[in-house]
Parts: C-alpha cells; sequence; structure tokens
C-alpha cells in the first residue's frame, strides 16, 4: 500500500485543515461526496444530503465540490448557504435526509476550514462510516455505482431554511415567557449564525445589540466571538447589558458574559443547567457528562448537590458518546459546546443560551448569581507546537514531569497533557489551587514538551 493510500483524512472532529492543502482540497472534496454518495446508494430509493456553511471564503469552493461529488452518484443536495452546524443537524432531521454536511472549522481563522458529516438523525457520523468513506477515497473506486445518466443527482437551495431554525430554537424557550425586560449583547463572530441568532433574540422580545455580523470571508473568528470574550464584555458594558452572548464561528458553542462583565464558561453554563434541570425532575439518571478538561470546581458543585459526573474525552462527539451510554440528557465542556439532548442532538449554541436566560427570569437571579454555584479552582491552559506526535508516554523526560507535578498537586489540582485532535499542539492543563503555583507547573511541563518535540 503507498504512503498516500496510508494517510489519515478523518480527525476528531471530521476533516480539517488549511484550505488548498491536504487534506482540505477540492480534489479531497470531491471524492468525500462520492464517497457518501456511493455508501448511501448501497440502499434502494432517492437519496439526498444537506449541505451547510459558515462564512469562510474558501466554502464557496468546497460547496460546489461536494455538490459535484455528490450529484455524480445520484445523490440530490440541499444547499442551506450559511448556516449554523446545529440548524444543519437540525433541517438533515426535518428533511429527512440521509445525511447533512457542515464546511466549518469552527473557531479556527478564515484560512482553516473542515468538513462534518452528520446522520439522517443529526448525530456524528461513527468512526466506523469515516474508516469506510476514507478506504473508498484512497482507492477513489466509484465506477461500479454510478448512476444512469438520467438519475444524476440535482442541487437545489432551500429557501425556508432560516425560519424553520429560528422557529426551532424559539420553541425551546418557553411561550409564557418574554425577554422584553432583557438586554442582551450578542456577537456572532462574523460566523454562520449572523443571520439567524439576532432574530432568535429580538423575536423573543429582547433588546440586542449584535456584533460579529458583518462577514467578509476573512473576518469569522477575528478577535470576536467565543474565543475573544472582550468583545461582548465590551459590549455588556457600554450598553448596560443584563447578559452577553458570544457564539463561534459555527454556533454549536456558548459563552456567556454576566452583569459585570465576567465570564460564564461552559463549565458554569453547565452546571447552571443541570441544577436547574434535577430541580424540575428532568435530568435522567441524575448524571452530567463533561471532559476531562472540566474544572474541579465544577465536580465538586455538582457533588454538593448530589449529580454524578461522568468525564469524556475531550470532543463533543465523545461528550454524546458517553452521554448515550449513560442514557444522560445533559453533557457539556468547559469551551461552551453544550448539548441537550432533548431538544438537539448537536452542540447548539442558541438553544443553550436559551435555557440559561429562562432560568434566570424563572428565579429572578442575575447571572453573575446563577453562576456562583461553581467556586473555579485556577487552571492554566498552555499550547505548545510540535512537529509530531509520539505517545507521551513514549517521551521520558516529560513523563517524569508530569508524575512529579501530579505528586506535588495530591488530590488538589490535576493536569492533562494531550495532542489537539486538529492542529500541530500539544495542549496541557494544571488545575489547584494556587495560582501561582499552577502557572509554574504548566510552564514547567510545557517547556518540557517542547525540549523533546517542539518546534
Amino acid at each position: 500500500m503507498t504512503k498516500e493510500k496510508n494517510t489519515k483524512i478523518f480527525g476528531t472532529d471530521g476533516v480539517r485543515g488549511r484550505a488548498n492543502h491536504q487534506p482540505m482540497t477540492v480534489e479531497t472534496a470531491v471524492a468525500l461526496g462520492r464517497a457518501a454518495g456511493k455508501l448511501f446508494r448501497t440502499h434502494k430509493g432517492k437519496h439526498r444530503v444537506v449541505i451547510g456553511k459558515d462564512t469562510r471564503l474558501s466554502c464557496y469552493m468546497f460547496e460546489n465540490a461536494l455538490i459535484a461529488g455528490l450529484c455524480s452518484m445520484g445523490v440530490d443536495t440541499l444547499m442551506l448557504g450559511p448556516f449554523p452546524t446545529p440548524g444543519v443537524a437540525f433541517i438533515t432531521r426535518a428533511y429527512r435526509a440521509d445525511a447533512g454536511i457542515v464546511i466549518s472549522a469552527s473557531h479556527n481563522p478564515y484560512y482553516d476550514n473542515g468538513i462534518k458529516f452528520f446522520s439522517s438523525e443529526g448525530f456524528k457520523f461513527p468512526d466506523n462510516w469515516e474508516r469506510e468513506m476514507e478506504a473508498l477515497v484512497h482507492e477513489n473506486s466509484f465506477q461500479d455505482l454510478l448512476p444512469m445518466d438520467n438519475d444524476i443527482g440535482k442541487n437545489a437551495r432551500v429557501t425556508d431554511a432560516d425560519g424553520r431554525y429560528i422557529e426551532y430554537v424559539k420553541a425551546t424557550f418557553p411561550r409564557n415567557l418574554s425577554l422584553k425586560n432583557i438586554t442582551v449583547a450578542l456577537d456572532c463572530a462574523n460566523g454562520a449564525a449572523y443571520k439567524v441568532a439576532p432574530l432568535v433574540f429580538k423575536e423573543l422580545d429582547a433588546t440586542v445589540h449584535s456584533y460579529g455580523i458583518s462577514p467578509d470571508g476573512l473576518n469569522i473568528n477575528d478577535k470576536c466571538g467565543s474565543l475573544h470574550p472582550e468583545t461582548i464584555q465590551k459590549g455588556v458594558i457600554d450598553h448596560k447589558a443584563d447578559v452577553g452572548i458570544a457564539l463561534d464561528g459555527d454556533a454549536d458553542r456558548v459563552i456567556m458574559i454576566d452583569e459585570c462583565a465576567q465570564i460564564v464558561d461552559g463549565d458554569a453554563i453547565l452546571a447552571i443547567c443541570a441544577k436547574d434541570m434535577k430541580d424540575r425532575g428532568l435530568l435522567k439518571n441524575n448524571c452530567v457528562v463533561s471532559t476531562v478538561m472540566c474544572n474541579i470546581g465544577f465536580v465538586k458543585a455538582m457533588e454538593n448537590i448530589g449529580i454524578r459526573v461522568i468525564k469524556s474525552q475531550v470532543g463533543d462527539r465523545y461528550v454524546i458518546q458517553e452521554m448515550l451510554r449513560h442514557d444522560s440528557n445533559l453533557g457539556g465542556e468547559q469551551s461552551g459546546h453544550m448539548i441537550f439532548l432533548d431538544h438537539n442532538p448537536t452542540g447548539d449554541g442558541l438553544v443553550s443560551a436559551l435555557q440559561v436566560l429562562r432560568i434566570m427570569i424563572e428565579t429572578g437571579s442575575k447571572l453573575s448569581e446563577l453562576a456562583k454555584i461553581v467556586t473555579k479552582y485556577p487552571q492554566v491552559l498552555v499550547n505548545v507546537n510540535v512537529h509530531s506526535k509520539p505517545p507521551l508516554e513514549s517521551l521520558e523526560k516529560v513523563k517524569l514531569t508530569i508524575n512529579e507535578v501530579e505528586k506535588r498537586l495530591g488530590n488538589n489540582g490535576s493536569t492533562l497533557v494531550r495532542y489537539s485532535g486538529t492542529e500541530d499542539i500539544c495542549r496541557v492543563m494544571v488545575e489547584g489551587p494556587e495560582s501561582k503555583q499552577v502557572k509554574e507547573f504548566a510552564h514547567k511541563i510545557a517547556d518540557s514538551i517542547r525540549v523533546s518535540i517542539g518546534k
């Protein structure tokens, strides 16, 4: 087998990389479209796939490449244009399509892009499906299932997708409540939700001050959105807003800002919603799923109110896997991915924000008061650029340094060292009771990685 055939295409969150460079090339996108088409053509009947994207310049070429590949295999395509990732999952189910595809690199800069596949139920493709598609791309063997000349697929634009998704999101908010007394500062990251997000809150009668709603193909996530909450922190101050809401480029995650302009991250949002669902008898099996990146303060907060925390690998797909395994209906990540499985099988920043707003209104509480449920331990994250990703346990200096840090932290802290699934980065996270010590330990581990495999 050639080296090219051994090349892995899918990462931890679909296919992702720099646009126009492997694996994110037009040729690969066409082949992925054909591979998906071949998978579906093994079943009888007419097939269709929903395609949405964010606002990156490169989305145009990947959108057309995927459509070409799918149509060449006899699959009809439904084009949404710029559309939130959770919205694509919703429209896929609404149209009873075979799959949904999102062209987005989420929180990454504009020059990156990615391709994510959703099943007909709105869940991300399982690993075995991705492996099967990967094999088909490498084999480039599609001739056996090419359609008849009169059965090539057609492409159509969905004209009512925005309205459908807006109504779906609003339906997760009680009809007897209104946001008429709430002022919202909203940052759409110049991304996929720049049209629909402001409308959701305006139609629920909030006073909305919008940021990041002028995408130009190059400014997605650029000093805005959930990775740069300072923009919306200033917006909260300038407009004396009750709450700030910062989405990422494809709107599947959210970071919130309280009325004092303090950040309320995914751990706090998850804790607020978990307590509310438990109090209302809606938290299945009295458990919540988070990841190994969650703050110790979150775990202790849940233990204090009798909620069991299950930890998954980092990544919303792994959170969902654990949710399904433990029959849980609530999960999330510190980064702001929240999965309310009773509403949507993927993270949805708008649905998450509305749940918190509902709790604020029903309890008569400010967001700062609700966020006190979690007392955060100091946590430091250091990213190290690496030239390779050998097993960490094979790096003797790194292993010794981690063991030394963990011994000194004892039961009052933790470490997490892992490679990024989408970038040539090793992430080092250390948390503990003392900020200065945590920072020192994190940089000590990071330095050992730089010496071993840094670039």
